[in-house]
């Protein structure tokens, strides 16, 4: 007749099982991954143990984890063939704190004062979730080693456990979970199976539930990259981005310091913020050896990565972070850190590799790279150098870095020089563009919206201050055109101009960079442009109306228009007056800051009243 034996739960454990109880978890379905993982770690030391050469007794039984729900018994019972254990290990792993770790998440449930917090990942105590769900749980298991034999430990969780012989086990451990009342619903086939699927589906072990295979997606992240053909990334990517379209980009890789990592990320080949589906969330999982940490990770990359898909894999992770709650955000952040600049550098190469796909990339996501200029002070620089723009020197539609740019600059270019504007025609029409078709600098066009701000954030590359065409203080550096009025007689009349125009313009001056147009104007603030402003009053549409911004005016000596405007302001001021006020409102138009048209047309009208009576 076996003898039972009857054991006391050391006080640490005892405490742990209230916590536990009392429900440590908010979600407890964990429990199935923490007894999948402990079965998966079973066989993964097993197998280590047989490549080791040690011997192994029915050494003809593959690693396997099975599953098997009693919904009529309301009981769940999880299998594996693994390393088992001896009474000894049951002693040891089971009811006291020696390898469990379970004075150490007792003493950081202490300092954190919380007592419904996920750490029992981070301490390897996740064997106790059972007790969540369970009001008793019965543990078969026998060792690897020949000479050992097999041992049943029972507990109610409620102070102690019985250890029994068991004869006729085979290698490995069974758990079987009398399941609580209010857990009958994890006996149910397909509630473990959607749990099983949603954590435990690269658990490296065939895992059954009821005789059926469920993990039957490799965990190809965590192979060699050189033994992977394109149609299983592919297929990879369909189960992990639910896109049957295959990706834009693809980066797998896997790094020892600092951190030991294994990545596999996707870029979709649609942005799909742009096709109306709203902001979307990160789809870049955390995985711990291949075990399910976080779906939709927070934090793992920046909200402007937010369009990747794929799976990170960090052995790192049991040391410092929970499967349930990641509390390490020191650990989180040097994995952003890592992954951010790693995913850079990959956008960087491919940039060169494979320019025509890095534009394709660049025209559905450069929005996202942008972002991250703005909000991103770390990873600025290396997202300059991602970003394309076109250039007054090359052809319509063809785009050009930073860098290169920088390569081609005149040496006694110091900057570099960009023109916000709408398209390309109205940036070489445009008066502020005038000076650097003179001079042969190079200027980036801008369109894009948001483009101000992002060269705002970056303000320099390589060293090269960046400046936007309206800012940049720039002459012409030719001599005095024929016919152009004298630097007094441009003096005065600028001065008549503003004294006629009064508040409607602030500084009137000569401008020395117009070429073909009469006037411009200039913000007079130096922090302040054009379409800053434009964007800032479009922000405040509802609010109440703000005093008009007046500008500063630059006035052409060599334009027509104004040295015919000083030659008739003496003669007749009220049309002198009108055409004063038509070249500060023309200049408006040009820089997109006229609002109300409806005052220059009405002068417009009559100043071409005048223009044909003269000629009739």
């Amino acid at each position: 007749m076996s003898k039972t034996e009857t054991h006391q739960f050391q006080a640490e454990i005892q405490q742990l099982l209230n916590i536990v109880i009392h429900s440590l978890y908010t979600d407890k379905e964990i429990f199935v991954r923490e007894l999948i993982s402990n079965a998966a770690d079973a066989c993964e030391k097993l197998r280590f143990k047989q490549s080791s050469g040690n011997g192994v007794f029915q050494s003809e039984t593959a690693p396997l984890i099975t599953i098997t729900t009693d919904d009529q018994a309301g009981s769940i019972t999880i299998t594996d063939t693994g390393l088992g254990m001896t009474h000894g290990e049951l002693v040891e792993n089971l009811g006291t704190i020696a390898h469990s770790g379970t004075k150490a998440f007792l003493k950081q449930l202490a300092e954190e004062k919380k007592p419904d917090v996920g750490l029992i990942g981070q301490f390897g105590v996740g064997f106790y979730s059972a007790f969540m769900v369970a009001k008793k749980v019965t543990v078969l298991s026998r060792s690897f080693a020949p000479e050992e034999s097999g041992w049943q430990w029972t507990s109610e969780g409620m102070g102690g456990y019985d250890l029994t012989p068991a004869a006729d086990l085979p290698r490995g451990t069974k758990i079987t979970l009398e399941l609580k009342d209010d857990a009958k619903d994890f006996a149910q086939a397909n509630t473990v199976e959607r749990i099983i699927q949603r954590y435990s589906s690269f658990v490296p072990f065939p895992i059954e539930l009821n005789g059926k295979r469920l993990n039957t997606v490799q965990a190809i992240w965590a192979r060699n990259k050189n033994e992977i053909k394109e149609e299983e990334y592919n297929e990879f990517y369909t189960f992990v981005g639910h896109d049957h379209e295959k990706p834009l980009f693809r980066l797998h890789f896997s790094a020892d310091a600092p951190l030991a990592i294994q990545a596999l990320l996707f870029v979709p080949p649609r942005n799909f913020e742009t096709l109306g589906m709203g902001r979307i969330d990160s789809e870049v999982n955390l995985y711990c050896r291949k075990v399910l940490i976080q779906a939709k990770a927070k934090g793992l990359f920046p909200e402007w990565l937010r369009f990747l898909k794929g799976v990170v894999d960090s052995e790192d992770l049991p040391l410092n972070i929970s499967r349930e709650t990641m509390q390490d955000t020191s650990l989180m952040q040097k994995l952003n850190k890592v992954l951010t600049s790693r995913f850079l550098k990959f956008l960087d190469e491919q940039s060169e590799k494979e320019a025509a796909a890095y534009e394709k990339f660049y025209a559905e996501y450069q929005r996202f790279l942008k972002e991250g200029v703005v909000t991103d002070f770390t990873h600025k620089e290396a997202l300059g150098k991602l970003l394309r723009f076109e250039s007054s020197t090359l052809d319509q539609g063809k785009l050009t870095s930073l860098a290169d740019y920088v390569k081609r600059m005149p040496s006694e270019q110091k900057e570099i020089y960009c023109l916000l504007t709408p398209n390309r025609a109205a940036a070489e029409a445009s008066p502020y563009y005038e000076v650097f078709r003179e001079r042969k600098f190079e200027v980036l066009f801008l369109y894009d919206a948001w483009d101000e701000f992002v060269i705002e954030h970056l303000h320099a590359f390589e060293g090269k201050p960046i400046k936007l065409a309206e800012k940049a203080e720039l002459d012409l550096n030719e001599p005095k055109k024929d016919g152009a009025l004298s630097d007094e007689a441009a003096k005065a009349l600028a001065g008549w101009i503003k004294q006629t125009l009064g508040d409607k313009v602030g500084e009137v001056r000569v401008s020395k960079r117009l070429v073909e147009s009469p006037a411009v104007v200039v913000d007079a603030d130096k922090f302040m442009t054009a379409s800053m402003r434009r964007m800032m009053k479009a922000m405040k549409q509802d609010a109440a109306p703000e005093a008009p911004v007046t500008q500063d005016l630059e006035i052409n000596p060599a334009h027509p228009l104004v040295t015919r405007l000083e030659a008739i302001r003496q003669k007749d001021s009220g049309l002198a007056t009108s055409v004063a006020e038509q070249i500060l409102d023309n200049a408006r138009v040009a820089a997109g800051l006229l609002d109300d048209p409806r005052a220059m047309l009405t002068r417009l009208n009559h100043l071409l009243e005048r223009v044909l009576a003269k000629e009739s």
